[in-house]
Parts: C-alpha cells; sequence; structure tokens
C-alpha cells in the first residue's frame, strides 16, 4: 500500500471503514488464543473497545482490558476508566510503573560527585576506553563514603522507590519536543558525560546544534518506556496475552502513517520469551480513521467518553476549543507548537500545570528559551522562575521562536550503551 491509497481509505465512508476494522478484529481473534486491549481511557481506545464487543460479543467476553496508569493521567480519564470498566463488566487491569530495586543518587548527586571525582583527576578510572561512562551504577558506588552525606540531604532514591514521571524527570530528563530531540536515550549523567570526554561525539554541524540544546536542556522521552509500555508489557506477561488491540491511527502522525504502510492492521510482532516461540500480534482496526470518525462513531452509538473532552479553554486565535487527546499530563513534546498540551494546560488544570512547572519543567523551558533567543533581552532574565510560574505569563506556553531550530535527521545515531 502507498500513500495514495490510504488517502483513499481515509476518505471513504464511515460504513466501509467499520466494516473492515470489523474484518480485522475477526482476524485477530482467529488467530488469537489470548488477546487484549490497550486502553488509555480516550475516546479512540473507547471507541475500539465498543466495536470490539459490537462485533466479537462471546469471544471478546472477559477479554483483558489493560489500562496503562501512568501516574500522572488525566483524572478525568482514571475515573471513565474504572467507571465503564464497572458499568460493562470489564476485566480491567491497571498497569503501574515498577519500582527501583536498589538505592540510587538524585541527579544533582551525580554531578557532585562526578566533579569530586574529575578534581581528583581519578575521571578515567569511571571511563570506558571511547570516553563513555562504565555505567550509573559504577558512577555511584565510586566513593562509598560520599553516600551517608547524600542520604543526609535526602539526595538518595531509596530502594523500592515507585519510577515515577518524576524520578524519570530527574534521571532522564523532561518529555520536551520530538522524538529526535530525544535520540540520545540514556540517564542525564551518562550524556553529560558522552558530551564531555567520548571520542564519538559527531563534528557534524547539525548534531554539534543538537549537542549545544542538551548540555543546557536535559530532554528524554524515556518515561514513554518507564511509564507506558514496560508495565504493559508486564502484565501482558503475567496473562500470557498473544494478541494486542491497540486504537493507533495513521492520520495522528507521519510516522503511524509510515507503520500502518509497512504492516498493515495486523501484523506479527517480536516474539515474546512467556510464549515460548509463539508468534505475538498487533491489531490497529481504526488505522484508516480519522477523528471525525470516532466523533461520529461516538455519536451514531451513543458511545460514552471521558468528560475531559468537553473542558473547554481559550486558544491563541481567541477561539474557544476543547481538550482533543488525552496522555499524560507533564507532556510536552509539543511545545514547538501553538496550542500545545501544557499550553491547554494550564487554562484547564492550572494547579497540575503549576505543580509539573515547578517541579523543575518549568526550568527547563526557560534554559530551552534562553537557547533560542542568544544575546536577546526577555523576561527570563528580569524574573526568577518560580515568580513567573506563579504569575503565569505566556511565556512558557510554546517556544516562540523556534521555527530557527535544527532539522534533526531522523537516523541520528541510538547508542544503548550510552
Amino acid at each position: 500500500m502507498n500513500y495514495s491509497e490510504l488517502h483513499e481509505l481515509q476518505t471513504t465512508s464511515l460504513e466501509n471503514k467499520i466494516m473492515i476494522a470489523q474484518i480485522q478484529i475477526q482476524k485477530a481473534f482467529a488467530l488469537s488464543k489470548k488477546p487484549a486491549l490497550a486502553f488509555s481511557g480516550g475516546k479512540d481506545s473507547t471507541v475500539l473497545l465498543h466495536l470490539i464487543l459490537l462485533t466479537e460479543p462471546e469471544k471478546s467476553a472477559g477479554m483483558p482490558i489493560i489500562y496503562g496508569n501512568t501516574g500522572v493521567e488525566f483524572p478525568e480519564c482514571v475515573s471513565f476508566a474504572r467507571g465503564i470498566a464497572k458499568d460493562w463488566n470489564l476485566n480491567l487491569y491497571e498497569a503501574h510503573p515498577s519500582k527501583t530495586t536498589e538505592p540510587g543518587l538524585k541527579y544533582k548527586a551525580q554531578r557532585e560527585l562526578l566533579d569530586t571525582i574529575r578534581s581528583q583527576g581519578r575521571i578515567s578510572e569511571i571511563l570506558k576506553p571511547d570516553g563513555k561512562l562504565k555505567s550509573t551504577r559504577t558512577l555511584e558506588q565510586f566513593l562509598p563514603d560520599n553516600f551517608p552525606q547524600f542520604e543526609k540531604y535526602r539526595l538518595v532514591w531509596p530502594a523500592g522507590t515507585l519510577m515515577s514521571y518524576w524520578w524519570c524527570a530527574d534521571q532522564y530528563g523532561y518529555p520536551l519536543l520530538g522524538k529526535a530531540w530525544s535520540k540520545l536515550d540514556a540517564r542525564r549523567i551518562n550524556i553529560d558525560v558522552f558530551l564531555s570526554y567520548s571520542q564519538s561525539v559527531s563534528t557534524d554541524p547539525v548534531l554539534l546544534s543538537y549537542y549545544k540544546v542538551l548540555r543546557q536542556v536535559k530532554i528524554s522521552q524515556h518515561c514513554c518506556r518507564v511509564l507506558k509500555k514496560e508495565p504493559s508489557q508486564l502484565v501482558q506477561a503475567d496473562l500470557g496475552v498473544d494478541l494486542i488491540f491497540k486504537g493507533l491511527m495513521a492520520s495522528e502522525s507521519r510516522s503511524r502513517a509510515k507503520n500502518f504502510l509497512t504492516r498493515g492492521w495486523l501484523f506479527e510482532g517480536a516474539q515474546k520469551p512467556y510464549l515460548n516461540g509463539e508468534p505475538f500480534f498487533h491489531c490497529q482496526p481504526l488505522a484508516t480513521w480519522n477523528e471525525k470518525d470516532i466523533w461520529d462513531y461516538i455519536h451514531r452509538f451513543s458511545v460514552p467518553y471521558s468528560t475531559l473532552y468537553d473542558i473547554g479553554y481559550i486558544s491563541h486565535d481567541g477561539s474557544r476549543k476543547n481538550i482533543r487527546r488525552n496522555g499524560c499530563m507533564g507532556c510536552a513534546t509539543d511545545l514547538a507548537y501553538k496550542d500545545n498540551h501544557l499550553f491547554a494546560l494550564r487554562q484547564t488544570h492550572p494547579r497540575a500545570w503549576k505543580v509539573f512547572m515547578r517541579s523543575g519543567l518549568g526550568q527547563e523551558i526557560r534554559n530551552l528559551q534562553h537557547i533560542l533567543r542568544t544575546n536577546q533581552m526577555d523576561i527570563f532574565d528580569v524574573f526568577p522562575t518560580n515568580e513567573l510560574i506563579d504569575a503565569q505569563p505566556c511565556i512558557f506556553d510554546d517556544l516562540d521562536g523556534l521555527g530557527g531550530k535544527p532539522e534533526l535527521s531522523t537516523d541520528l545515531t541510538y547508542d544503548p550503551e550510552l
């Protein structure tokens, strides 16, 4: 299939899209012994749930519904997910982030320890031959006598700490900008060492601009793996799931369109160890739908949905808009665009917005603004970050001027050993 054929499918009638989706659902149940639905509490996955129950009422009875509760979900979606599970008698499983198995230093302590090792002239003892950090654990255990002092000043994550959004932000960075800005998927301290000592730091001008940003702003989307992907996979493994239904649509992004063109509605994914070599499948029956189709289906079949989508805010152009998507409240991956997630959150959930901003997200946005406005005086040069957050100025709403950012290649090397 090519983009032209995809466009043709996307512009066909809702009736035809429902028929195609039902065919894919039937095929999926024919392949699977233990299917499950990845449920977000949002409108897309709710429509898919309704369509599955409508298409295969007997086979879908008791099917696991896996809700990824990241801990920073919109409260309206959490309430809706639990409510619909009760109303529809669903077999709902909430997937929560895991906990750490041993104590670890907070980023501030890691930096202090790194500076101490450097001042002692022993930096080579914690580095690989290519200049990368041997491991985060190597650094943290290098001067064990420092550990009690870090504990005293609460700079240690105790064993059993929930790997929450806040833990991810401290250890990896905040979910800022798109995926191209998170290609170096490693802990913040590892990236610091890489940029300072590694022989493999690229001299490509585009990547040098990228590294310049990373030296001042800690950007990472690792939280998506820790908060969503891995917890869901653990539940799938516990249940022996061999097929997962997802409410993904090609219209949501170019990457999802590319994924659909490559794999189709139903495809075999990577094998899972717990399946003993048996295949694992993914099914995305709504792949050729769009947002209008979702709402038309909801209204046609009287499908309930989260009250989140009825909450409005005032856009940059002065018009009133409603929240369109759910997800993690602290996500800032679309910060480069007007009417982004945080812009809306500031109006719809101001208390939550302030919590995220005061936890460090506001400071990272401030750091980004400084980079983008080189040699230009702005409000960030006058007032402290927390004062600006309390005033809730529009300076945090988007990265005005980001149009000058370097275009990062999607082939930017991912280094799993960083």
